[in-house]
């Protein structure tokens, strides 16, 4: 199970800094994604973590602004994200995959819930 937490309402070239917990097994293996997903939209890669050789990638989109990151020990990942955009706003998920170099939502078998982020303008 993946719990995400920190999703909040921020003003446009603010910062919100998204957690993702690992509940009942350690991340170490996995390639851990962040997704999100807008109204009326598909779902989209965000950023992913390879926890084994802690290789990242980041969609175009967010590249230099926002920041993946992971604390083995307490399996946990973290999106930091800066400079936010009314683009950014959509509920936003992680989601774990056994694959390196996962990249799209059916590479990723575990899902949590999902955190809004609404950036305004």
């Amino acid at each position: 199970q993946l719990v995400e937490s920190g999703g909040d309402l921020v003003q446009a070239g603010g910062s919100l800094r998204l957690s993702c917990a690992a509940v009942g097994f350690s991340i170490n293996d996995f390639v851990i994604g962040w997704f999100r997903q807008a109204p009326g939209k598909e779902r989209e890669a965000v950023s992913y973590i390879s926890n084994s050789d802690g290789s990242t990638r980041y969609a175009d989109s967010v590249q230099g602004r926002f920041l993946i990151s992971s604390d083995i020990a307490k399996d946990v990942v973290y999106l930091q994200m800066n400079s936010l955009k009314p683009e950014d706003t959509a509920v936003y998920f992680c989601a774990a995959s056994l694959w390196a170099g996962s990249w799209y939502v059916d590479e990723y078998r575990t899902w949590g819930q999902g955190t809004q982020v609404t950036v305004s303008s």
